[in-house]
């Protein structure tokens, strides 16, 4: 069973820093498969767990998109 499954059935917070899906956020588990899946991230949200502005989240979230389009587009 995958760490994220046993978190969502038993509502336990992750203590396992060095998995790639850790985060610093108890609210969603300290997850973030388990987070996304309890509630709607805002570039706010997402900026405040990461230190950087909402702005900066949303120039990367454009950086992203515009590789995926490029590569759908191949």
């Amino acid at each position: 069973m995958k760490c994220y499954k046993f978190q969502e059935q038993n509502c336990t917070g992750c203590k396992l820093k060095a998995c790639r899906y850790w985060i610093k956020d108890k609210s969603s588990g300290n997850c973030v498969i388990v987070g996304t899946k309890r509630k709607e991230w805002t570039l706010q949200d997402i900026g405040n767990l990461f230190n950087v502005t909402r702005m900066r989240i949303c120039q990367i979230e454009k950086q992203v998109l515009k590789k995926i389009k490029k590569k759908i587009n191949l």
